[in-house]
């Protein structure tokens, strides 16, 4: 069921007042979109019902020749290209110059995932994500510019929703440099869209609909041709309405650009807040039917969350060259700083994690390419857990550079030293905690998965309001459920000392992994015997259970690629053994850690004091200081629907 648009909440976004949604409605319309089918096996899936299938990550899948060969091609052709855009100029003049776009352009890359017979390149999420790596390592601007065209804006849901005529409309504008964005988030709309204000009336004699509001963070919506714009279809006789995707070409009449945002990171990132006053839209330019939109936007993320451990694994490898060869050249007390204790711990923790970073990437792409997995949670972890990690590893990198990691690569070059940005490194790599889904949102979605199988066995016993016969009723469903399964969990490969010797000194880690994995289960169901239909609302819980899922899909990645390398790579063999080795022990560490949390924590006191704060009780501890925010504004902008009152910033790149 889908929460339907009433007239009356056409005519309050019409007033300009906010729709409302309850917490029912929200988890409701969340819950539409969601796929609920599990046609094909996920390896994360099994870690946390306690069932370790390495066979379905190893050996690591490969891409068949002639796909290596032509990415292999582009790549090279992106790197000539990359060698002479100055990312530097982009940080300077918060712009991506037209040249630099232009020169993109010319070699495809703004097709790189669009099949060829469209075009484009047709290359593989492997490709894709070594050329983000790529484009990020000159300036991350240049990888989100890209990303937000190719993995969430029209091309993706055009390619995977489109009707033929659709794709034979705009595949080849995008595979030809018409940049693209994608437009869900409005000014009070963020994670729930089931508040969403936009709206796209269908016309009077149905071939078009009539879209109104405004949207906000357009990341490309600044300078974009195309793009995908999610709103509200109020119900009619012809159709169902609800949340819809439509294409738009911002050439049409009545769309302002009405600013272009300013962020702490990502300096020349065209993101912008854009407003639609009765924008016709050609039914035919609808993605799927009416209803569908969220369902489209969340389908398309599943493998568009790929780009941001892509950007995170290039930062990871900027970082350690830049570790190395700083750390061998600062000398302190008579020897170069990478050989004191306390530098060399955090430069051991930049290279296996590196190390990790790739290895992640490197196997949820190949696994989207091969395509006979579902990696709707792998791309969710890999998502989560690189954006986490890669931030510490570019904050570490900042402590060794001690002081000259906090100055900017313009006052070094001005002072006549080496422009090493590692404050840009550090500031542009943390809205990918946020993007996409920020880390608190993935833990829930990813949690949501990972309880699927419990919420299916409990029934009505997972449901607050369900009635004490049907709770009983469930009670008996769910015994039968926990019989079989329980008993699985007491043993496995993990407990056998000869288990996954084919990986040699990382065999050990393996079967810690499944042990793991096993005990995730159990403990998954402990909290859920717990608390039963409250588990939702113990989000401390459900975060370190995510997150140690996280830790084991990293740590199986990892030795997965090592063992791939030491096959395929016998001059870096032992090495990425070694690399792989030091990850495990210090994943291991993180692992054992959030078990620890699972129930000797302090969320109960952590809900009491945040009460206290928003209630107002500990304002004295904010004495002392002035708010210069202040009067400058509402926390949250009010719009209202109608003609723009700005003019358009909207910038022509070409």
């Amino acid at each position: 069921m889908t929460h339907d648009v009433s007239d009356q909440e056409v005519q309050e976004v019409q007033a300009g007042q906010r729709v409302h949604a309850s917490e029912a409605e929200a988890r409701e319309l969340a819950e539409a979109a969601r796929e609920t089918e599990w046609t094909r096996p996920s390896f994360a899936k099994g870690l946390f019902l306690g069932r370790f299938d390495l066979g379905l990550v190893h050996p690591h899948p490969r891409g068949d020749a002639d796909a290596v060969a032509r990415g292999e091609a582009y790549l090279a052709e992106l790197r000539t290209v990359c060698a002479t855009l100055d990312g530097q100029e982009i940080e300077r003049d918060d712009q991506v110059p037209d040249r630099f776009i232009a020169a993109l352009s010319d070699i495809g890359t703004f097709g790189i995932k669009i099949p060829r017979e469209y075009g484009g390149l047709g290359l593989t999420m492997t490709y894709y994500g070594r050329a983000l790596m790529l484009l990020g390592s000159v300036h991350p601007s240049l990888g989100a510019l890209v990303s937000a065209h190719q993995s969430i804006g029209v091309p993706e849901p055009v390619k995977m929703f489109g009707n033929d005529e659709q794709k034979e409309r705009f595949l080849p504008r995008c595979a030809g440099g018409s940049i693209t964005a994608f437009l869900l988030t409005e000014p009070d709309v963020g994670s729930d869209p089931a508040r969403m204000s936009s709206t796209a009336t269908l016309t009077d004699d149905g071939t078009a609909y009539l879209l109104d509001g405004v949207k906000l963070w357009t990341t490309n919506g600044v300078i974009a041709e195309l793009v995908v714009v999610m709103a509200r279809v109020p119900e009619h006789a012809g159709g169902p309405g609800g949340i819809s995707a439509f294409v738009v070409d911002t050439e049409s009449e009545g769309i302002t650009v009405e600013r272009r945002n300013a962020f702490m990171g990502l300096k020349g990132l065209e993101n912008g807040v854009t407003r639609f006053h009765q924008v016709r839209v050609p039914v035919e330019n609808r993605l799927g039917k009416e209803g569908q939109g969220l369902k489209i936007a969340l389908t398309t993320l599943n493998t568009g969350r790929l780009s941001i451990p892509a950007m995170c694994a290039g930062a990871g490898k900027w970082s350690l060259k830049i570790a190395r060869e700083w750390s061998g050249e600062r000398v302190q007390w008579g020897r170069p700083v990478g050989q004191h204790g306390a530098v060399a711990e955090k430069i051991s923790f930049i290279a296996a994690t590196t190390f990790a970073l790739e290895a992640v990437l490197e196997l949820s792409a190949e696994l989207a390419d091969a395509g006979s997995k579902d990696i709707r949670i792998e791309a969710a972890l890999a998502k989560l857990w690189s954006s986490e990690m890669a931030w510490l590893v570019a904050d570490e990198l900042v402590q060794i550079r001690g002081g000259r990691g906090y100055e900017t690569a313009a006052s070094l070059a001005a002072r006549g030293e080496r422009a090493v940005n590692a404050e840009q490194v550090l500031r542009d790599l943390r809205i990918n905690r946020i993007f996409e889904g920020s880390t608190e949102i993935m833990h829930l979605m990813v949690a949501r998965e990972a309880v699927d199988a419990h919420l299916s066995a409990a029934g009505d016993l997972a449901v607050a309001d369900a009635a004490v016969s049907a709770k009983l009723k469930s009670a008996a469903k769910a015994s039968g459920f926990y019989a079989k399964w329980l008993p699985q969990l007491a043993a496995g490969k993990g407990s056998t000392p000869r288990a996954f010797h084919e990986f040699g000194p990382l065999a050990r880690h393996l079967r810690y992994v499944e042990r793991s994995s096993r005990k995730l289960a159990r403990q998954t169901f402990y909290g859920m015997s717990r608390w039963q239909a409250k588990l939702e609302h113990q989000q401390g819980f459900l975060g370190r259970i995510v997150d140690i899922g996280a830790e084991l899909f990293a740590m199986s990645a990892a030795c997965s690629r090592a063992e791939m390398l030491r096959r395929e790579e016998p001059d870096q063999a032992v090495t990425a053994i070694a690399l792989a080795d030091a990850f495990c022990e210090q994943s291991r560490l993180r692992v054992d850690h959030l078990f620890d949390r699972l129930w000797s924590n302090t969320d109960d006191t952590d809900r009491r004091v945040a009460g206290a704060v928003l209630d107002g009780d500990l304002t004295w501890l904010e004495d002392g200081v002035i708010d210069q925010s202040e009067g400058t504004g509402p926390w949250i902008s009010a719009w209202s629907p109608g003609a723009s009152e700005h003019e358009t910033v909207r910038r022509h790149y070409r």
